[in-house]
């Protein structure tokens, strides 16, 4: 089995925009990369918003250099980017938006969800993009929850929805720049399931809530992260209680990161001339 590299556990939360309450799990902003090619994870709510009229969220800013994926497991989330895509993202579903050479976006709580209320969460996690991709043109997929194959784990305990990469025959329909599994797992109380990523990979459970054991190691108790060493097997994950998990797993990037906000390139000169391509308008219009 994989050692446990560390364990983080959920800090503070603050928002972002007024309608993404979030706790930032892993960052490189922290100047830390040993997560790579995952960036970021922010972990929005549970929170119940009151019915408004007017919705809340994030207007109109730049990204460059990376990906961003979106899972919403309640509320609805309304995107719009320059590229002319977006829609509304419910229940289950994801959005993998690939920033690439640069892209305007904006996030807000879809009209309907603002009006009614209710419990939102969701998942924000930036992956990043080898030095020669970060000059790709930006893209959008928009995947559904019926898009998203969901197989029953062994032995009654659980379920796993495959977003991208695979687990035994099932193929996530994200289509990624680098290898990686994105795994959204459910384990029932008491169950115990086994995963076996690629030897080299970094890897990273994510327990979103509930109390989990991995690798009879380190004792998560959600939201919580426990990051392995890339060699050493399989990952053996026991549920003291029923859990809602991510399971990362990605061949890493070892580039050398810069990062500026919502910018991240391999060079500090890259990333001034990512602020004068924006200033000067070439990540389009919104």
């Amino acid at each position: 089995m994989r050692k446990i590299v560390d364990t983080t556990t959920a800090p503070r939360g603050h928002w972002v925009g007024d309608g993404f309450p979030v706790r930032s799990l892993f960052s490189h902003m922290s100047g830390r990369s040993e997560t790579t090619p995952f960036l970021m994870l922010d972990y929005g709510g549970p929170h119940h918003f009151e019915p408004a009229t007017r919705p809340r969220g994030v207007d109109v800013h730049p990204h460059k250099g990376f990906e961003t994926v979106t899972i919403v497991y309640e509320g609805e989330v309304e995107h719009g980017d320059s590229t002319g895509r977006g829609g509304v993202i419910g229940r289950g579903d994801v959005q993998w938006m690939t920033a690439g050479d640069g892209i305007l976006h904006k996030e807000f709580h879809s009209h309907d969800y603002t009006a009614r209320g209710g419990m939102f969460e969701m998942v924000q996690l930036w992956v990043n993009l080898r030095g020669q991709d970060k000059s790709a043109a930006p893209g959008y997929q928009s995947i559904t929850d019926a898009q998203i194959p969901a197989v029953e784990l062994p032995d009654g305990a659980g379920r796993v929805r495959v977003i991208a990469g695979s687990y035994g025959d099932a193929k996530g329909p994200a289509s990624t720049f680098t290898p990686m599994d994105v795994l959204d797992l459910r384990l029932n109380a008491g169950a115990t399931t086994t995963l076996t990523p690629p030897e080299g990979w970094n890897v990273l459970v994510v327990a979103l809530s509930g109390e989990v054991m991995v690798n009879a190691e380190a004792k998560l108790t959600g939201p919580a992260v426990a990051r392995l060493s890339r060699e050493g097997g399989g990952v053996v994950i026991e549920a003291a209680s029923d859990a809602k998990l991510l399971f990362l797993a990605g061949e890493p990037i070892d580039e050398p990161i810069a990062a500026y906000g919502p910018f991240v390139m391999n060079t500090e000169g890259e990333i001034r001339q990512a602020i004068q391509d924006f200033n000067a308008g070439k990540f389009g219009r919104l």
